[in-house]
């Protein structure tokens, strides 16, 4: 059984109950810092509204309940990395309670301040930077849900963060990058071999990665079965555990806190919300963009793309940008589009690996004109992927540059016949070998036209004068 808890900074210009700048890229510790986020006496926190709208925008994406009544609370822990010996959190009154996103139904979705990050990199002694420290950080927790194998667990935890992430990318509430922690996956794991009861419960905290996520709920799950297996379930216990990426293994912390050894309680330096009043509900939902799920619906339906180039799109948000401009130039033809389609995700995808920085888009009436000419058979599909390469250096007419290479398709079939007799002339093994039953034979004889006519003959034209002129 897993339950998630994903943590994601908000992308505000200011933490969350104070002014100081929210910079994920300050490389310099401790300059984003006031006495309010270093918890001096007297300071008093403000509320961030923007960090409140993200998460109700959130909550209307994935048809949670947005809490009319809500305030924060205390959750008291003593670490170096909390300034106050608090964290300002939400208990009882979550902004967002249900909803659902990715295959799992949601718990809640609530707000927070993040702590400051320890450095432990210096030996004997650690240092700590507070850069972090109050910045807005928004916790979605996920319903419990059953799974029947470790493998399915771990890649289904996997998808279910990819998918919010695309959500907070989207609503542009966060840039959500796991690299930076800017998303933090935890999973919540329990196994039993009695259906009438759970098992006992362990969090595996911290996971900075997609991957990261599926193998460490893969191996805990078989560590927790293996356990079983062996008679020694009273082996597993409560507490939260580490993931080793060196060593792909989970490894104990600590134990498991309860919700009572936090002691929450109202923070009485905040006010309490009523967020009806304070958000027009109905008109912030109407003006959501459009979100992953129904970018995926809209693109199967209206150009009818195999699902590997949606997902490229949903996930490239420039490349899609691009796509729609080239769709734009094109019109609703539905194979236009899928040819289109085909190009962008594997030879221009291609060319953007290969080149890397200094990669540049062509103009997209450019690479919409280069897919008429493709569609109408006035060049091949070399052809095409030929001037795509030239087009990656210098954005000209692909009709001119097909022109001047001699890469325009020689459809005119005496033209086509005079070369295709020469081809069978010089080839009497060949053709032996195609009139003896072998049929791959006349493939060869194709090779040999095209690479005569330097790939400007129509393959198909090539093949229908062979088989008539070889009868």
């Amino acid at each position: 059984m897993i339950g998630l808890e994903v943590h994601a900074e908000l992308k505000t210009l200011t933490k969350m109950f104070c002014s100081c700048k929210n910079d994920a890229d300050e490389e310099r510790p401790n300059v984003n810092i006031c006495p309010v986020c270093m918890a001096h006496p007297g300071t008093l926190p403000v509320v961030n509204k923007k960090a409140v709208e993200s998460v109700v925008k959130v909550g209307l994406s994935v048809n949670g309940n947005i809490a009319d009544f809500t305030e924060f609370d205390r959750k008291n822990y003593f670490y170096p990395d909390i300034p106050k010996g608090y964290q300002i959190s939400q208990y009882k009154y979550p902004i967002v309670s249900g909803g659902e996103l990715g295959g799992f139904k949601l718990t809640r979705v609530h707000l927070e301040e993040d702590t400051a990050n320890s450095k432990h990199d210096r030996g004997d002694f650690s240092l700590i930077d507070y850069n972090r420290a109050g910045v807005p950080l928004m916790e979605l927790v996920t319903e419990t849900h059953t799974f029947p194998s470790a493998e399915e667990a771990g890649l289904s935890a996997s998808k279910f963060a990819k998918e919010f992430q695309l959500l907070l990318q989207y609503l542009g509430v966060s840039e959500a990058n796991m690299e930076k922690g800017e998303m933090r996956v935890e999973a919540n794991i329990s196994t039993t071999d009695d259906e009438k009861k759970f098992g006992t419960k362990v969090e595996v905290k911290n996971l900075n990665s997609f991957k990261s996520a599926e193998r460490a709920i893969n191996f805990e799950v078989k560590r927790m079965v293996a356990l079983l297996e062996e008679g020694k379930g009273a082996d597993i216990v409560q507490e939260t555990r580490g993931w080793d990426e060196m060593k792909n293994k989970t490894f104990s912390q600590r134990s498991k806190e309860n919700s009572a050894d936090y002691r929450y309680f109202p923070d009485p330096d905040i006010p309490k919300f009523k967020l009806h009043e304070v958000f027009d509900l109905e008109e912030m939902k109407k003006t959501l963009p459009e979100l992953p799920w129904q970018k995926r619906k809209r693109y199967k339906e209206q150009f009818g793309i195999k699902d590997e180039d949606v997902e490229s799109f949903v996930n490239d948000f420039t490349l899609s940008g691009f796509f729609e401009d080239v769709i734009t130039d094109l019109g609703t033809d539905k194979e236009l589009a899928k040819t289109a389609s085909n190009y962008i995700t594997s030879d221009l995808v291609g060319q953007m690996k290969k080149k890397g920085d200094v990669f540049k888009y062509p103009h997209s009436y450019h690479f919409a004109e280069l897919i008429k000419m493709v569609s109408d058979c006035t060049i091949n599909s070399r052809a095409a992927k030929d001037i795509l390469e030239i087009l990656a250096d210098e954005d000209d007419s692909p009709k001119e540059i097909a022109e001047k290479k001699g890469m325009i398709q020689k459809t005119d079939e005496n033209e086509v016949r005079a070369i295709v007799q020469g081809v069978i002339d010089l080839s009497p093994k060949i053709v032996t070998d195609y009139k003896g039953g072998k049929e791959n034979a006349l493939m060869s004889l194709v090779g040999q036209v095209m690479k005569e006519t330097k790939g400007s003959a129509n393959p198909v034209i090539v093949k229908k004068l062979l088989v008539e002129l070889l009868k």
